[in-house]
């Protein structure tokens, strides 16, 4: 991007961000029905709780002064002088912006929901504190992430706790308008096992396919099951499938990891707009992510690209927080999530890097085999011995606190008992082992000088299951699918399996695909099955494979040489459906006499089969192929017979499409049907109108990508990043959902990164500094 072009750039975002403060105070503004006094107060509220971005902050905790510079989009770059101020630092300003976001988090996986919530959470917290890693809590734990891990997850701890204590009166207004007050932070906070770092669906497959096994059969469930890749169905010896109930499925279902509504006080329940919207938009369903590494040999600038956009479910605020971290040793930018120090995705000025999920299959269920004389007994090898018990007390509003009691046999936590049968099932799971929290061990990578040594560092990555790529200035493109994997000896781990000793783990493989420099120039991953030819035995087996988004990345990558920053974007949206690429030469060499069917016809005869938000060709064509009957797209037919056929279904598709959409086709547009809502969790007035989007579910433009980035290994300052609905959680702060309507349109904006840069973009300057 040439000067000229940044500073034009720049001068639309400033204009755009001060209309989109503007927006964000409209939000908090009387609604249609609303009384403004009554709204206004919810106004005056959010305003109250707004934090410090500017000026200074005196603190106890920080050693050095640290400065924070909040670039016209919201993101932070800190910069300070050690380790200790910089993750102090880091905790302080992602509490700033997202305390109730993460304190929500924090009691989730903590476990103490039912405090807050009452009653209806106790099933959500025992399950929690069952399944949660207990230690051991040492240098295995710690030092994994990073050799300097307990240092720099106190400080980071320590930096969120200065702010609730700074803040004061002027928390975030979702704790005012609740009550509660935040818990001190921990350093063991960062360390939960969460929800792409939890495998119980690994269990819960398991479960699901001994249970269609007893009613289909073994080929049968197999060929239900669709396992890619394919080996048959092997039912492990000495474990009865028949006794594998739907309550003993039901027992790891009890999980609530969705949104959290604790109820508001009084004061404020009948005031406008206090009730919280639903969430009715398109939902992530892909599943996944895409990631890809171009090598300078097929990029404009003869450097390396790497792009990356993890797919989660649209929310507000966004999962993902972008950071900047600069200290001495350290110069990382990029994604990680409130509650997590340091940078998950990212680069750190010399090598770039992107993840996806592999899906390598985490967990096993063992049916263990009860003392008929002693419950709290299970055999091993021929002898009885003991479950460990832990006694729990769970807190709960309005009721009396639960005392739960929790086993767990060598494998792992018990989650059901069948006293009927004498069989226990527990869960044995890579996230109970050290070193498993996710996404901390990218800490280690702010030292890495190539792709190299990513690859070296990646025996440190062990959750969640990730596809990690890399892009090095030296101009190095790698990936490995990354995780704690088990070596399972004699069983692939798709069936529950007897706890009696004959199907046990053999440690972790090492033997992970990986690939480093390979001769087509780019690599990319998109939640395939990834599995090198021959590779044995595999680490996961998908319900089918999966491929339909890393077909078209591997498509668009193998078409052409000379890839720019403005080519990856387009392919980050892209929204080319390869059904109805298919379909269009049915409506192309002929014409109708009816106008209505003939300007359906000319339009998709016209369309490059692109979803994009306000074209109206995707619309009429899902509604007309939906009316297709299978003779339309068969060889033999008549040309005559088929015209008929499709013109039929045209008229159909438009009557679907006007009960859709209305009786104007100037209004007919793929975005309505593909909008994304943001409403606030708590209360209806700080919802962010929705918004209208490219692509949708199975399109490389996928529900879920808020977060993108697209890194210039060649110009890191022309390296461009989206993040929505905005930095912050807080209602009313300039960075609230400043971010949506780019996001809507598939604009990004520029990922600064030089000191010159930042400076340039600042918005906002505040100075940490140590209290006397």
């Amino acid at each position: 991007m040439t000067e000229q072009l940044r500073n034009q750039f720049q001068d639309k975002a400033r204009r755009r961000l001060a209309k989109r403060a503007t927006v964000a105070l409209v939000l908090l503004l009387p609604i249609a029905g609303v009384a403004p006094s009554r709204q206004e107060s919810f106004a005056s509220l959010a305003q109250a709780s707004l934090a410090q971005i500017d000026g200074q902050v005196a603190l106890r905790g920080v050693r050095d002064s640290v400065q924070v510079i909040r670039d016209r989009w919201g993101v932070p770059h800190i910069y300070a002088r050690n380790i200790d101020d910089l993750f102090f630092a880091q905790g302080f300003v992602q509490a700033q912006d997202r305390l109730w976001q993460m304190e929500m988090y924090r009691r989730t996986y903590e476990g103490t929901l039912s405090e807050i919530m009452g009653p209806d959470f106790i099933r959500h917290d025992r399950l929690a504190r069952l399944v949660k890693f207990r230690g051991p809590w040492d240098d295995r734990e710690w030092k994994h992430y990073h050799p300097e891990g307990r240092r720099i997850f106190d400080a980071f701890a320590a930096g969120v706790n200065a702010f609730i204590t700074q803040a004061g009166d002027r928390l975030p207004v979702e704790f005012k308008m609740t009550g509660i007050r935040p818990q001190p932070w921990t350093a063991d906070v960062a360390l939960l096992r969460t929800q792409t770092a939890m495998p119980t669906g690994d269990a819960n497959a398991e479960l699901a396919l001994a249970r269609s096994v007893m009613r289909l059969g073994v080929d049968s469930a197999n060929r239900a099951a669709r396992p890619s890749p394919y080996r048959d169905l092997v039912v492990p010896s000495g474990v009865d499938l028949s006794v594998i109930t739907e309550e003993v499925a039901a027992a790891l279902a009890g999980m609530r990891t969705g949104v959290v509504r604790p109820e508001l006080l009084p004061q404020y329940r009948a005031l406008g707009g206090s009730s919280p919207s639903e969430n009715t938009g398109v939902q992530e369903n892909s599943p996944g992510s895409n990631n890809w590494v171009v090598s300078g040999r097929l990029t404009a600038s003869g450097k390396v690209i790497v792009a990356n956009d993890p797919h989660r479910n649209v929310s507000n605020p966004s999962i993902r927080y972008i950071v900047h971290l600069n200290a001495p040793g350290w110069d990382v930018i990029g994604a990680t999530e409130a509650a997590l120090p340091g940078v998950a995705i990212g680069h750190n000025g010399r090598i770039a890097w992107g993840l996806t999920i592999v899906g390598t299959d985490q967990s096993d269920v063992y049916v263990e085999e009860v003392n008929p004389a002693s419950r709290n007994q299970v055999r091993f090898r021929g002898a009885w011995e003991p479950l460990r018990i832990v006694r729990d007390t769970i807190k709960v509003k309005g009721a009396a606190s639960t005392v739960v009691e929790q086993k767990f046999s060598r494998h792992g936590p018990v989650f059901h008992e069948d006293t009927v049968h004498h069989k226990a099932y527990a869960m044995r799971s890579t996230m109970h082992l050290p070193g498993n929290a996710g996404y901390i061990s990218a800490l280690r990578y702010h030292s890495l000088d190539d792709c190299q040594q990513f690859l070296a560092a990646q025996s440190y990555t062990l959750a969640p299951t990730e596809n990690m790529i890399c892009g090095d200035r030296g101009g190095n493109i790698a990936w490995q699918a990354s995780a704690a994997s088990p070596k399972r000896p004699n069983w692939h781990g798709r069936l529950p399996v007897p706890g009696t000793g004959e199907y046990e783990w053999d440690g972790l493989r090492s033997d992970l695909p990986r690939e480093l420099n390979p001769e087509r120039g780019w690599i990319a991953t998109a939640n395939h099955d990834i599995h090198p030819t021959g590779y044995d035995p595999p680490l996961f087996f998908k319900d089918g494979p999966q491929d339909a988004r890393y077909r078209r990345i591997a498509e668009v990558l193998t078409s052409k040489t000379g890839f720019s920053i403005a080519d990856m974007e387009a392919l980050q949206h892209d929204a080319y459906s390869a059904a109805a690429a298919r379909d269009l030469p049915l409506f192309r060499g002929w014409t109708s006499a009816n106008a209505e069917v003939e300007r359906a016809r000319a339009l998709l005869a016209a369309w490059d089969a692109q979803h994009r938000r306000e074209s109206a060709a995707p619309v009429i064509y899902r509604a007309v192929a939906a009316a297709l009957p299978a003779e339309a797209r068969a060889e033999g037919t008549a040309a005559n017979q088929r015209r008929a056929l499709i013109e039929t279904a045209i008229t159909s598709g438009l009557t679907a499409v006007r009960k859709a959409q209305g009786d104007d086709p100037a209004q007919w547009r793929w975005g309505r049907n593909n909008t994304s809502q943001l409403p606030h969790s708590l209360v209806r007035a700080f919802d962010i109108a929705p918004v209208e989007r490219h692509g949708g579910a199975g399109f490389v433009a996928a529900v879920g990508a808020t977060y993108r980035e697209i890194i210039d290994l060649g110009n890191l300052d022309a390296s461009m990043v989206t993040n929505a609905p905005g930095q912050s959680g807080q209602p009313g702060s300039p960075f609230y959902s400043n971010l949506v309507e780019s996001y809507g349109r598939g604009a990004y904006f520029p990922m600064t990164y030089s000191r010159t840069a930042v400076e340039r973009a600042a918005a906002h300057r505040l100075t940490l500094r140590p209290a006397p």
